[in-house]
């Protein structure tokens, strides 16, 4: 049984491909959200924990998918934590249904 280790620290290039965003987005969005404040050292490269990237998971959530502006994303996050994951949770819920749907679908016609 091979187990994957989950790395501790991501690189801000590793962060920007894992959502197909600009690197240049997440420096920006470091000055607009108090929530992300990824660590750096002497040199100041950034490195991002899994928290960073929750957080990111839903900024780009109500950016992109609800469509608010960051002015709107902060407030939402600067709201019940839970109330956006669980949003979050069940769009990703409706997509897999659909995807399952879409495949049941084509397997029958």
């Amino acid at each position: 049984l091979i187990k994957t280790v989950e790395k501790l620290y991501y690189s801000i290039s590793e962060v920007a491909a894992m959502f197909k965003i600009n690197q240049s987005n997440l420096r920006f969005w470091e000055k607009e959200f108090k929530q992300l404040k990824p660590r750096r050292n002497d040199k100041g490269t950034r490195f991002y924990t899994n928290e960073d990237i929750a957080t990111i998971k839903k900024i780009v959530f109500l950016v992109e998918e609800q469509k608010l502006t960051l002015e709107g994303a902060k407030r939402r996050l600067g709201q019940k934590k839970d109330a956006v994951e669980k949003q979050q949770q069940l769009v990703e819920r409706l997509k897999s249904i659909r995807e399952e749907l879409k495949g049941i679908a084509n397997a029958l016609s």
